[in-house]
């Protein structure tokens, strides 16, 4: 029992905030690339994925897992963006550390949806199933390399105090 749910209970929870929190991100990226705030789904965004990767750690292990590492980097990027966002309200540099950061964020959300879709959708475990096989390091360099250019974009587009 995790949280007085059952495991496929807490599960199912964790992967919706999940979904919810790579939707709301993308169209928080949308809204960068037109200097648009978006003041609700970008709190939603943040809060979503701050607890993706909060619900990671409640799942059982007896050691430090990959996916805990990455949920740890997450959360470290996301407290960066908070704080760019609310606290320093993207004046200066924090504009730009805000979009990285947040970038980064639904970067590593879609990374590890990609690596849950190798493994557990049948089609795709067959290509990769020790997803140490091409078609997954291709799948994942394809997703890094268009989290990179959309990152560029948007940290030149977004720049919400140019838009009244």
């Amino acid at each position: 029992m995790m949280l007085g749910m059952s495991l496929s209970t807490f599960t199912l929870v964790h992967v919706l905030i999940s979904l919810l929190g790579i939707g709301s991100g993308v169209a928080v990226l949308f809204g960068m690339f037109s200097a648009k705030r978006l003041n609700g789904l970008t709190a939603l965004f943040l809060l979503t994925t701050v607890l993706t990767s909060v619900t990671g750690f409640g799942f059982p292990f007896e050691h430090l897992l990959p996916s805990h590492k990455v949920g740890i980097i997450s959360l470290v990027v996301l407290a960066i963006a908070i704080l760019a966002r609310y606290s320093f309200h993207l004046v200066g540099k924090w504009r730009w550390i805000y979009v990285v950061t947040a970038m980064i964020a639904l970067y590593l959300n879609v990374f590890v949806l990609v690596v849950q879709s190798f493994e557990k959708v049948p089609a795709l475990k067959v290509l990769a199933p020790t997803q140490s096989e091409p078609p997954f390091l291709i799948a994942q360099l394809v997703v890094m390399a268009l989290f990179i250019m959309l990152t560029i974009f948007a940290v030149k587009k977004f720049h919400p105090d140019a838009v009244r």
